[in-house]
């Protein structure tokens, strides 16, 4: 994979993500998520700082998403039988994808609130 054309890194990093949405209803849960927080953001036009943060924090979200997928369809091709040590890897990864999601409602919510000038 090493020194290949920029154009087929695209094309590898758009197939994992057509993969998770194939294969991952969180992925796909998680994205129309962002796609409404995206409305929100149209509707309520909030500043600049507030499209950022939201921006950063759904592409986390996304991400985290993404590598929980990898490490699963990893995981599972590897040592598809049950073991504690798989188990808790599998847990942290959805851990870390869960946390992010809270960041990112926290995040959220504190843009709306900012909108509706409920915050400062």
């Amino acid at each position: 994979m090493k020194n290949r054309k920029l154009s087929e890194r695209f094309g590898f990093a758009w197939a994992g993500i057509l993969a998770a949405w194939k294969s991952e209803q969180s992925f796909r849960i998680q994205t129309g998520f962002a796609a409404a927080l995206l409305m929100a953001l149209l509707l309520l036009r909030p500043v600049l700082l507030w499209w950022a943060l939201c921006f950063i924090m759904a592409v986390l979200v996304l991400a985290a998403e993404l590598f929980n997928t990898a490490l699963e369809t990893l995981i599972d091709h590897l040592h598809p039988e049950v073991h504690p040590a798989i188990r808790t890897a599998k847990d942290c990864a959805a851990g870390a994808v869960l946390l992010l999601s809270f960041g990112a409602l926290a995040v959220g919510i504190a843009m709306l609130l900012a909108a509706l000038s409920i915050l400062p």
